[in-house]
């Protein structure tokens, strides 16, 4: 099923003279094509959701997708806050998502 890559563009050209690639996004595999950012990619394969807001778990996703926002912060082969709109995937990539974190500043009964 394909949820929204551009196989052909008139101007790039098409994703057909590219070599189609594996990454890992939270233990599933998943394709790519070379030279994609790991936000298309997860977007191409349906992936909406990056990370959950550290301290209140909301999820977050592809915001301004030109790396202002830091939204689309995800781990990359164990190296945390990359931008996945800035990041290309690269064959046997590792990307996990971010987790809510442990918030020490709360009482257990505020939550």
């Amino acid at each position: 099923m394909r949820y929204g890559r551009i196989e052909h563009h008139p101007i790039l050209g098409s994703m057909e003279s590219r070599k189609k690639i594996t990454f890992f996004f939270d233990g599933k595999a998943y394709s790519a094509y070379e030279s994609e950012t790991i936000a298309a990619s997860l977007l191409a394969n349906g992936i909406r959701t990056l990370r959950v807001q550290e301290e209140n778990g909301t999820p977050r996703g592809i915001y301004c997708n030109i790396g202002h926002c830091f939204e689309c912060r995800v781990t990359v082969n164990g190296t945390a806050g990359q931008r996945a709109c800035l990041s290309l995937v690269e064959e046997g990539m590792t990307v996990e998502s971010g987790v809510r974190l442990p918030t020490p500043f709360r009482k257990e009964e505020d939550l």
